[in-house]
């Protein structure tokens, strides 16, 4: 299949400039592609995702990769999608974010050349990272407006759909966010006049100003270059997607544990496990419809493989299989071996949502769920176990005061559970 055709066929291209002839230059050899990514936080999200695994593809059908890390973008900040102007950040924050986001590209696109291992035996070449600070922080603001400004309309920036809407609901745009269209388009100039790049991957909210620095490159230095665009991360229905009670599902461990991560992919709607599968995993597109054509405990069993396949190429095999494992024995029946339940509370010990209590022990078992809040007092406490409610990990507890001597999953009912540690 041709690149073009996968990323279409996997859901990751939305809009080109010009399919056709995008397709022929792709075929015609080695392309240098690039993506940008602002540090306004210390962390990719499954959104950034999209974009970064259309540039694996790409890189795995031969092509040059390039990723912008936006240390300069950043410092004005994309208005698209906003309804109110963003809070500038410092430059100090604004290279910390840079190492830290930087490792995580590593994880899905080849850092070093790899001859013959590419998509049809093509050369897979190493991507190469670059902060747009090194030549957006050169200009003085003159220069900047006669070589750069001068080719831009106003009247047409105004008809972008992110300013469009802000003037249309009296939002206001301030004029350091107006300008950062032509920050954008200068920098696909850049990368045209000194690496030959000719091709722009972003989200479709980008579009705007991809079309804008093909353009430039088109008026500047009378050359041709694309642009293509990823969709939106978004529900069956038509929602935002990428989202957790706690926040966005972040690629950072620290910011999301492992455990979490896998559960976010396996409580996904059942009407969005293809579309996520061909995302979110390198697995064959038969082997998804194959997944995918059960109902039931099959559809189930396919949620699950995309929970570990996502989790293992955000985070590595061994945290996908503890995430897995914990996720099937914890809700599983029959005796735990110590091994076991070592293994379970390591890594619900580093979830940021599975109810977590650390007390003194050994301590009765009433005490331990009220301080959990499985129960609300330890008059509940003993009507639970009474009605054979309560356990401690799968055995059911017959004495509200039985002592729990060591760290262990409590359970009120068949759904509601803590964590409890000793401290």
């Amino acid at each position: 299949m041709h690149v073009l055709d996968i990323l279409e066929a996997r859901g990751l291209l939305k809009q080109t400039t010009d399919r056709d002839a995008l397709a022929a230059a792709l075929s015609g050899g080695p392309l240098v592609i690039y993506a940008g990514f602002d540090p306004t936080g210390d962390s990719l999200h499954v959104g950034h995702l999209m974009p970064v695994l259309s540039l694996a593809w790409l890189q795995r059908a031969g092509h040059r990769v390039l990723v912008i890390l936006g240390g300069g973008t950043a410092r004005v900040g994309d208005p698209t999608g906003k309804d109110k102007t963003r809070e500038l950040i410092t430059a100090e924050q604004i290279a910390s974010n840079l190492e830290s986001m930087r490792p995580q590209f590593g994880r899905f696109l080849r850092l070093e050349d790899a001859p013959g291992e590419g998509l049809g035996g093509a050369d897979i070449h190493g991507v190469t990272f670059i902060d747009n600070a090194e030549w957006l922080m050169e200009w003085g603001y003159v220069d900047f407006l006669r070589e750069v400004g001068s080719h831009f309309s106003v009247n047409r920036m105004l008809t972008a759909e992110g300013t469009k809407q802000r003037l249309d609901r009296n939002q206001g745009l301030s004029f350091i966010e107006f300008n950062y269209h032509l920050l954008q388009s200068y920098d696909f100039l850049h990368l045209f006049r000194e690496r030959g790049c000719t091709v722009q991957v972003g989200g479709d909210d980008q579009w705007f100003h991809i079309v804008g620095g093909a353009d430039l490159i088109r008026r500047a230095a009378g050359g041709h270059a694309f642009g293509m665009t990823v969709p939106l991360l978004q529900t069956a229905d038509g929602k935002k997607m990428g989202k957790t009670e706690s926040g966005a599902v972040w690629l950072d461990r620290d910011k999301l544990c492992p455990y979490d991560f896998f559960q976010y992919w396996l409580n996904v709607h059942d009407d969005d496990v293809e579309k996520l599968l061909k995302l979110y995993t390198w697995l064959e597109l038969d082997v998804i419809a194959e997944l995918c054509r059960a109902e039931g405990q099959g559809l189930r069993e396919a949620k699950r493989v995309l929970a570990r396949e996502a989790t293992r190429i955000v985070h590595g095999d061994d945290d996908a299989a503890d995430a897995d494992y914990v996720s099937r024995v914890l809700f599983g029946k029959g005796e735990l071996s110590a091994d076991d339940r070592a293994r379970i509370v390591r890594v619900l010990g580093s979830s940021g949502t599975f109810p977590h209590t650390a007390m003194a022990l050994p301590a009765p078992w009433e005490d331990c769920a009220v301080a959990a809040d499985l129960c609300a007092s330890k008059g509940e406490a003993r009507r639970l176990v009474k009605q054979g409610g309560a356990r401690t990990w799968n055995d059911r507890v017959d004495d509200p005061l039985a002592p729990v001597t060591e760290p262990s999953v409590l359970w009120a009912g068949k759904k509601k559970a803590a964590l409890i540690t000793a401290g």
